[in-house]
C-alpha cells in the first residue's frame, strides 16, 4: 500500500472509527501463567494477574528486563509461549483479532508515517481510532502546540515532535486500553510536564484501563499499582 494511496482514501474513509467506539463500565485483562520465550531462554515465566478499568498500572523493570515482551502481548502483538490471555469488556470475552480495536498504544518501536503531513496523519488515525471528548482536529494540533506545522511531513519532526504526536495520538483517542511503553523518551523537561498533564487530564479519574510501562519514576508515579517484571524472572 503506497503513501500516495493512504492519503487519497483518508477523505474517503471517514466515518469508520464510529464503527469501533464502545461504551465500557467494566474492561479487564486476565493472564494465567503467561510465560514468552525466544529460543531457550526465558524472557518471564508463570505471571497470573488481573489489570482491570479502575486502576492505573505502571509495569517496572530494568532495561532489558521483558516489559516491552509484556505489552505487546498484552495489547495482542505477540502470543504468549505458555498461558494464557483473556479481554474482557463488559464481562464480555474478547476475540483476541479484535481487541486492536480497543486499544491505544504508543511506544517507541512503533513508527509513524513518516511521508503524511501531521494533518494528514491525524486524519488517518482518526479513521480507525476517533478522538476522545468530542475533540476535533484542530483541537489535537493545539494540544500538541504545532499550530505552525500542521502542513509539515513529519519526516522533518525533531524526535521530541515525533514522540510528542506518538502519546497524543494514543492518548487522546477514544479507546478504553491504554498501553505507553517508555512514554517519555526523546522528550525534554518540557515535553514530561506536558505528558503528565495529559496523562491527568485523558486518564485521571476515567473508566480508562491504563498500563505504563518504564523505568523512570516521573513516567509512572501517577499510577495506583506497581508491577515489577522482575518478580517473574525467578519462577
Amino acid at each position: 500500500m503506497t503513501v500516495n494511496y493512504l492519503i487519497q482514501n483518508i477523505q474517503n474513509t471517514e466515518g469508520v472509527s464510529e464503527q469501533v467506539e464502545t461504551t465500557v463500565d467494566k474492561i479487564h485483562i486476565q493472564l494465567e501463567g503467561v510465560g514468552k520465550r525466544f529460543r531457550y531462554d526465558w524472557i518471564f515465566k508463570n505471571i497470573s494477574t488481573t489489570f482491570d478499568n479502575s486502576k492505573r498500572y505502571a509495569l517496572l523493570g530494568s532495561n532489558g528486563s521483558g516489559k516491552s515482551t509484556l505489552m505487546k502481548i498484552l495489547s495482542g502483538h505477540l502470543s504468549p509461549s505458555t498461558g494464557k490471555i483473556q479481554f474482557f469488556i463488559n464481562e464480555k470475552a474478547q476475540d483476541e483479532d479484535d481487541i486492536y480495536k480497543h486499544i491505544s498504544y504508543a511506544a517507541p518501536y512503533i513508527d509513524l508515517i513518516e511521508e503524511l503531513t501531521l494533518t494528514e496523519m491525524i486524519q488517518f488515525h482518526t479513521t480507525f481510532k476517533p478522538l476522545s471528548k468530542s475533540l476535533k482536529i484542530n483541537d489535537l494540533i493545539e494540544i500538541l502546540g504545532f499550530e505552525k506545522s500542521r502542513h509539515k511531513e513529519i519526516r522533518y519532526f525533531s524526535s521530541g515532535m515525533k514522540q510528542r504526536l506518538k502519546l497524543a495520538l494514543a492518548i487522546c483517542s477514544n479507546s478504553p486500553i491504554l498501553l505507553l511503553d517508555e512514554p517519555t523518551t526523546n522528550l525534554d523537561a518540557q515535553g514530561v510536564a506536558w505528558y503528565r498533564q495529559l496523562m491527568s487530564r485523558f486518564t485521571e479519574g476515567t473508566h480508562r484501563l491504563t498500563i505504563v510501562a518504564s523505568n523512570i519514576e516521573h513516567d509512572y508515579d501517577f499510577c495506583d499499582i506497581q508491577l515489577n517484571i522482575e518478580d517473574y524472572k525467578k519462577n
